[in-house]
């Protein structure tokens, strides 16, 4: 029974694609095997360029939203997957950072909500607390005309008032895996509380089904009713088309903007190559440079949380203000430095990766790769911070002797070539003996 309601992990799942590895291929004979239908749309016109969010069948408060916050347009995502979720449709989409992702199920789910409202209505799954918090504040946006009741179930808060926040059955319940299923493990009222959910929406999919998370997905969806819409949401998803089709109870439809592991063409792609122990040195000058460049803040991506650290610190003696967020951090120092940030209070953001996944900031125009990712996804979703929504910005490698074969792999799967980053080595020794 475990495995009918969930069989997603009745397989041995694919470890995360690493960069060393070309994505494997999307086999769509063998997902669209079986009685279920399956269609495929890559990059397709069949959604009118010209389209107004009225035309995808959208009700005129919803309309009357999107015109108060400034959408102007539908993006391509949001053309091609409304329609198709409003219709009763399983959807799977992989468009590129920054395309109006969440607003491309938000609005279908939010338009359904309000034809017949109750809670819990839909479950939105995300692998990190900071994005669980902007997908919240985005859905009371666009909900701002219905009051809908929003609750954000992530770990390093309160259990017991999250337990009984989602006894009162909030509307849209947004959460990290982790914590929902230990709340669905301790209490007994709460898995009553999901049996007539009508969405699940994975958000960042790809990160949500790896395999780190199958204990915690496998408590969830033994919760969940079988008659309910899956939508999967991404900028990268390698090979797993199977996915959506085995969630699926509904017709399904896969939506690709593009294929691989693209970055946006507003998007200036550079690279520093420096020896490993001048590093700090660099970054200085770089931060130093940012009136210039006309940078009005800017994300530092380190590996691990010590690093944060040591940057941290390292640019508070340097009299440089900045935030640090990783997830050694409780939970409200993690909320309090994404605040600082996002208000303009501070201009840097160091992090580690618990920020390069759907965080939406419309100044960051600099995303600075202090340590190179192993993974081509990772870059992808790290440097989608910036050059959001049409917008430019710059994304920055340090690269080290170390790095050199990590950034070529890097550069074959976003199908172009980084830009060399001048500067002037005399302004650059300046900061040697203040590092």
């Amino acid at each position: 029974e475990e495995e009918q309601n969930f069989p997603l992990f009745s397989r041995s799942i694919r470890r995360k694609t690493t960069i060393s590895d070309p994505p494997p291929p999307i086999n769509v004979d063998s997902a669209s095997s079986g009685t279920k239908s399956f269609e495929r749309d890559g990059n397709s016109d069949s959604a009118p360029t010209n389209a107004t969010f009225s035309d995808l069948g959208l009700a005129d408060w919803a309309v009357a939203t999107c015109k108060e916050l400034a959408m102007k347009r539908p993006t391509p995502v949001q053309r091609h997957c409304i329609p198709r979720i409003l219709a009763g449709e399983d959807v799977m989409a992989r468009a590129e950072t920054g395309s109006g992702k969440t607003a491309a199920f938000a609005l279908p789910i939010l338009q359904r909500l309000a034809e017949n409202p109750f809670g819990v209505f839909a479950l939105v799954l995300t692998p990190t607390r900071e994005l669980a918090y902007q997908l919240a504040e985005q859905f009371r946006a666009l909900g701002s005309g219905l009051r809908i009741r929003c609750a954000v179930i992530v770990g390093g808060m309160d259990m017991i008032t999250q337990s009984q926040g989602l006894i009162q059955r909030p509307h849209v319940v947004i959460g990290t895996p982790g914590r929902i299923k230990v709340l669905i493990d301790e209490n007994p009222d709460i898995p009553a509380v999901f049996s007539n959910t009508k969405f699940l929406v994975l958000d960042e999919a790809d990160r949500v089904l790896d395999v780190n998370f199958e204990s915690e997905l496998r408590v969830i969806f033994k919760s969940l009713p079988k008659n309910r819409q899956t939508l999967l949401f991404s900028a990268t998803m390698t090979g797993d088309l199977q996915a959506l089709h085995q969630l699926s109870a509904n017709k399904a439809y896969f939506y690709e903007q593009y294929e691989g592991s693209k970055t946006v063409k507003s998007l200036t792609e550079k690279y520093l190559f420096i020896p490993k122990t001048v590093k700090e040195v660099y970054l200085i000058h770089v931060l130093n440079q940012m009136t210039e460049m006309h940078v009005r803040s800017a994300i530092i991506f380190v590996s691990s949380c010590r690093s944060c650290e040591l940057l941290s610190l390292m640019l508070q003696q340097l009299n440089i203000e900045a935030a640090a967020l990783h997830s050694v951090k409780s939970q409200s120092l993690r909320l309090s430095a994404l605040h600082k940030f996002k208000s303009g209070k501070v201009r840097i953001l160091i992090a580690t990766d618990v920020a390069s996944r759907g965080l939406d900031i419309p100044t960051v125009d600099l995303v600075v790769n202090y340590d190179i990712p192993r993974c081509s996804e990772d870059y992808v979703h790290r440097v989608g911070r910036t050059a959001r929504a049409g917008r430019g910005g710059i994304a920055l490698s340090v690269v080290t002797q170390n790095d050199v074969e990590l950034v070529h792999q890097i550069e074959s799967a976003i199908g172009k070539r980084l830009e060399r980053f001048e500067y002037r080595e005399n302004e650059v020794n300046e900061n040697i003996t203040k590092v």
